[in-house]
């Protein structure tokens, strides 16, 4: 009967081990990944479309863009998630595809402000990791995750609602988010349309050229605004208000926070 007993210990402990490995398993797969690359002309754009997770951009060692992206979930299935590839005349858009939710019409990617991002009661995170070539643009979106664009050579452009977004560039850019901090390195102010910079929860920094010239638009609430720029201040001076000239004005710069600091740096 001792015998008996440790035999049958012996399978349960086996049997345990199993289902750990089974449990370890079905958690990779949990995990998917998709792999995309193609050739971008210079100015062109590589535009990502998240909702749940981070967006990372950095610099590509060749001529095409690579695009890689995680699907996690914990009581969502991540194969829910599409992954959808559009080309179009400007360049390509990647989006993260949730379930259409019941009774809307049908969620689908589109470039610029166009397509349906919804979801419901999905908790599926998807990670993408962007290299971006020498010259083309990068557009990131996302709702919920921070977006990082570092060591870039083309305009840059991103945003999301609850998270940071961050980027350094030899062109220039604009960001904005909600909740988090924006901080911006402009290698060039050869910029036409103005540039924005936006939060509400969060302190603004913006790092310039020396030899930028730009009208400045600088607001904040609960905090304060500090420069290394020389500026022409026009108007009321105020220590959370600030209207003002950059060397010989022209290009546009907005930059406004409610809770948080605002701060305008030369690189």
């Amino acid at each position: 009967m001792r015998l008996n007993r440790y035999f049958v210990c012996a399978l349960v402990a086996a049997s345990a081990t199993v289902d750990a490995v089974t449990l370890r398993a079905a958690v990779q797969r949990s995990a998917t990944d998709f792999r995309w690359h193609g050739a971008l002309a210079a100015g062109q754009s590589i535009e990502i479309k998240g909702v749940n997770g981070d967006v990372t951009a950095g610099a590509a060692t060749g001529n095409e863009v690579e695009v890689t992206a995680v699907r996690r979930g914990e009581r969502s299935d991540p194969e829910g998630v599409r992954l959808d590839v559009v080309p179009h005349g400007g360049g390509v858009t990647i989006c993260a595809v949730y379930p259409s939710p019941e009774g809307r019409s049908p969620n689908e990617c589109r470039p610029g402000s166009e397509g349906r991002m919804n979801t419901q009661n999905n908790d599926v995170r998807v990670k993408f990791t962007v290299r971006v070539p020498h010259g083309v643009r990068f557009i990131g979106r996302t709702v919920n995750g921070d977006i990082e664009a570092a060591s870039l050579t083309g305009p840059v452009s991103i945003k999301t609602v609850n998270g940071s977004a961050s980027f350094s560039t030899s062109s220039y850019g604009d960001a904005a988010t909600v909740n988090g901090s924006v901080k911006a390195a402009l290698g060039s102010s050869d910029w036409t349309e103005e540039l924005d910079f936006s939060t509400v929860n969060g302190t603004i920094t913006v790092e310039l050229p020396a030899d930028t010239s730009a009208d400045v638009r600088a607001s904040t609430v609960n905090g304060d605004i500090s420069t290394d720029f020389p500026l022409t201040v026009t108007g009321r001076v105020s220590p959370r208000r600030l209207n003002g000239t950059i060397g010989a004005g022209g290009r546009g710069l907005s930059i406004e926070t409610v809770n948080g600091s605002v701060q305008l740096r030369r690189r």
